[in-house]
């Protein structure tokens, strides 16, 4: 411990005094567990919303099995301490009919929860808030939240942001459904909600999507769907955004750590972003639907070597008061926009740790490091995000420095599906050394070259090509990468721009915004073209491929 201090201290006398930017990092799950009897009862529970210091926990729950739902809350003394036995709210938050969905403000003095036919309401489920003078008094009477905010249909409180200005609501047809997510924003805390907008296409689906939970800093929204593509019947899913000013990305599943083969719903977060809780009906819990918890853990590892030591560190300290994104990893674990001594701090808190953190988002993973036989084993994800060793062929060069080796003749690994790059937005990028002009580091089957080296000089190019004019020819950027030295490639769409990218530098870009890339169902080659022409089979090294289902700034 002393010596992780003396680091500490070391690191910040070279580093302070550096600008600041803005960034965001990648971020991983742990283990979900159980909250246990206390919390959970042989029927359904459901999270509410945790107060602003993490000692209060809201919750939905239906401990005798009847119709009758009321709110809950659970307290503890610290946040390393496990949650106490719950009490309901009783009169007049709890009504005799249905009431769920408790969100507490950050101040603890406003409690917005959804009732179902409670008196002078205007549908069947309408939005609610009860008031009190300080955390200590009891709560007022509730009121409803008026015909802006409720209508004929299902209107379901589900979060608010911390400065209790924005108000993101389930809004369903009954009885079932589906439903969309909306928000309504205030100019201050004492004005009138306005006019609920849906938030739209990109975060919405033609299933049903809600429970919306917006995050302390307003750049994380979690939601449930039972849109096609997930792991079970509801899946957990988040859309980032990089500014509050800014729209939201394309939502990616929490993938099969936090998502079950059985519903997964309703998902609430610590306010320092350290825990996701959620309700599900996994096998192992104690009732029909249970409370579960996730810790949400920053990925340290910045070079993908499986320890953090002084190369992370290094990395760390070249981009101290950036925008790096990669080293943005505290005091939450997406960062608060500037690399600094939150940052360093939590690497510290990891030094000279062996783990394998990978994103929930990393559709596939293939580290090509087998020191022998014919198979390479695929790290972590297929096409359904399983890890389950699925075997690709390896070329007959075999394994070099801890990468495949290509003869440049005949040599290629072939793998099943991954994805469709008509989908969305996604990444991909790969380690390479050698290869020359006209050769292909990865292709789809049937599909385009994703990631190649042009004919005249070596330079690296994509030819996925965008549905619209000016967007159906390849990207071809200005720099080598045949030239003998490792180099990580990358090509990453957004949604509206294709990217090229050489060791974490932009070297390519669309001049004008697009809205799709051609659709493929094919496989992918490494080390070939598309159709295995002579002449494109890669001759060098590849190493480390790895693929997300998001854009992402290495």
């Amino acid at each position: 411990m002393k010596t992780t201090r003396m680091l500490l201290i070391l690191v910040l006398a070279l580093v302070v005094g550096l600008p600041a930017g803005v960034a965001n990092a990648d971020f991983t799950f742990g283990e979900p567990t159980n909250l246990g009897p206390t919390i959970n009862s042989p029927h359904v529970e459901d999270p509410g919303s945790i107060s602003s210091d993490g000692l209060s926990l809201y919750f939905r729950s239906n401990p005798s099995g009847s119709f009758k739902d009321d709110i809950y809350v659970s307290t503890r003394t610290t946040t390393d301490d496990a949650w106490g036995t719950p009490v309901k709210l009783g009169p007049p938050v709890n009504s005799s009919g249905l009431d769920a969905g408790a969100i507490i403000s950050t101040d603890g003095l406003s409690l917005y929860f959804t009732s179902l036919n409670r008196a002078g309401g205007y549908g069947s489920l309408d939005v609610w808030v009860a008031t009190r003078a300080t955390v200590s008094d009891p709560w007022c009477e509730p009121s409803n939240l008026g015909p802006t905010i409720n209508t004929s249909q299902d209107d379901i409180a589900t979060s608010i942001s911390c400065d209790g200005l924005v108000l993101y609501f389930y809004r369903k047809p009954p009885p079932k459904g589906p439903g969309d997510i909306y928000m309504s924003t205030r100019p201050t805390t004492n004005d009138a909600w306005g006019e609920p907008v849906n938030l739209g296409p990109t975060v919405n689906s033609s299933a049903s999507d809600g429970s919306p939970c917006i995050s302390a800093n307003g750049l994380l929204l979690f939601f449930h769907s039972n849109r096609p593509g997930g792991f079970g019947d509801h899946d957990l899913y988040m859309t980032r955004r990089a500014t509050i000013d800014d729209d939201w990305g394309m939502p990616v599943n929490l993938g099969p750590v936090v998502n079950s083969s059985a519903s997964d719903y309703a998902a609430t977060i610590l306010p320092d972003g350290s825990t996701l809780y959620f309700a599900s009906e996994r096998p192992g819990g104690y009732g029909d639907r249970d409370l579960w918890q996730v810790p949400i853990i920053p990925i340290v590892d910045f070079n993908g070597d499986e320890i953090v030591d002084i190369e992370d560190l290094v990395k760390l300290i070249e981009h101290w008061g950036t925008d790096e994104p990669l080293c943005d990893i505290g005091p939450i674990p997406w960062g608060d926009g500037v690399v600094d001594e939150a940052d360093l701090e939590v690497l510290i808190s990891y030094w000279q740790q062996e783990f394998e953190f990978l994103p929930f988002d990393l559709l596939a993973y293939w580290k090509l490091d087998e020191a022998e036989g014919i198979i390479a084993y695929e790290s972590a994800g297929d096409k359904d995000g399983t890890v389950n060793g699925e075997p690709l062929w390896q070329p007959t060069g075999g394994n070099v420095d801890g990468a495949l080796q290509f003869d440049g003749t005949d040599d290629y690994v072939s793998t099943d599906f991954v994805l469709n790059p008509e989908d969305g937005a996604f990444s991909v990028f790969v380690w390479i050394k050698g290869g020359a002009p006209g050769q292909v580091v990865l292709s789809q089957i049937g599909g385009a070259n994703w990631l190649s080296a042009d004919s005249l000089e070596g330079n690296l190019m994509t030819e996925l090509k965008t549905l619209g004019r000016g967007g159906d020819v390849p990207i071809v950027s200005e720099t080598v990468i045949t030239d003998g030295n490792w180099h990580r490639i990358g090509f990453v769409w957004d949604g509206s721009y294709r990217y090229l990218y050489v060791d974490g530098a932009e070297v390519a870009k669309d001049a004008k915004s697009f809205s799709m890339l051609e659709s493929s169902d094919g496989g992918l080659y490494l080390g070939a073209s598309k159709n295995l022409e002579a002449g494109t089979f890669f001759s060098g090294l590849i190493d480390d491929v790895r693929i997300y289902n998001r854009a992402i700034t290495p």
